[in-house]
């Protein structure tokens, strides 16, 4: 018997969870004004895997944290190359970015390099309990991270949250919400590395 597809997989999912009632197949149940759950894991940047903090990575200013269902999918592939186009205004602006899926960090390892071109890291949530903890898993199919994004200040509040199935708007949401943060704050962008 042959193992299922992985994009067959994602796209079932993503066809029952809206035929539920779950629009974009995610729930975010973080509201803006919550306290982002810290957490660590392993991550890789450029194939160069190192333990991850949220904690760290805030003390260096804001952070978007975006989930995805599966390294090397088509939506997901577009999510990351569009965030590595994005990221010199993020670093700009003074944000890191972390995608989060629950594949294996030799997964992650090839796909931070060539989805990701070496621009931002990727960790690996393996159990799930980083979406859990951020209520961005797949309704109907457990082992998948829905597409849902956050956007944190430095003290540890979501400031934005987006959840939808199509990547697209995911970078530019988060991007305003980083922007808008600055404003109300008169925070000055200090570049991440």
């Amino acid at each position: 018997m042959r193992a299922p597809d992985p994009h067959a997989v994602l796209a079932t999912a993503a066809l029952l969870a809206f035929s539920l009632g779950a629009p974009g197949a995610a729930r975010a149940a973080l509201e803006p004004g919550a306290k982002a759950p810290d957490f660590s894991a392993r991550a890789t940047l450029g194939g160069k895997e190192y333990d991850a903090s949220l904690a760290a990575m805030l003390r260096q200013g804001p952070v978007v944290l975006y989930f995805y269902p599966a390294a090397f999918t088509s939506g997901c592939t577009v999510e990351a190359h569009d965030f590595a186009a994005a990221m010199p205004e993020f670093r700009s602006l003074g944000a890191q970015v972390l995608g989060i899926s629950e594949d294996k960090i030799e997964k992650l390892d090839r796909f931070s390099v060539s989805e990701c071109q070496s621009k931002f890291p990727v960790a690996a949530d393996n159990d799930g309990q980083v979406a859990h903890a951020y209520k961005a898993t797949m309704p109907v199919f457990s082992g998948y991270a829905s597409r849902t994004s956050y956007a944190i200040a430095p003290d540890g509040t979501v400031l934005a949250v987006y959840s939808a199935l199509n990547p697209d708007q995911h970078v530019s949401k988060m991007m305003d919400a980083i922007k808008a943060y600055d404003l109300k704050t008169g925070r000055a962008a200090t570049p991440s590395n």
